[in-house]
């Protein structure tokens, strides 16, 4: 749980990382690992820069997230991040 905490909070302003991206960078064997420990203790983490590998939010975050990604200059046409720009690299 740490190393995924560590790892979300590392992802600089203005990049996006997808839950698997951070599961491989944290030897963890499924993305879905990373979202359960982001619903359950992400609240002091930036958050709004995990999205899903298709380049989109959750469907029931989308509105916050985009609009917290916006204002660090991430746009997304259609409701996608475009991740060959924004994609952080662990």
């Amino acid at each position: 749980m740490e190393t995924v905490r560590a790892l979300v909070a590392s992802i600089p302003t203005g990049k996006v990382s997808t839950y698997g991206d951070i599961a491989d960078a944290a030897g963890l064997p499924s993305p879905r690992i990373v979202a359960w420990i982001m619903r359950t203790d992400s609240s002091d983490l930036p958050w709004h820069r995990v999205i899903r590998a298709s380049g989109r939010p959750a469907p029931h975050l989308q509105a916050r997230q985009l609009e917290l990604l916006r204002a660090e200059g991430v746009l997304a046409k259609d409701g996608r991040i475009a991740l060959r720009e924004a994609r952080h690299a662990f």
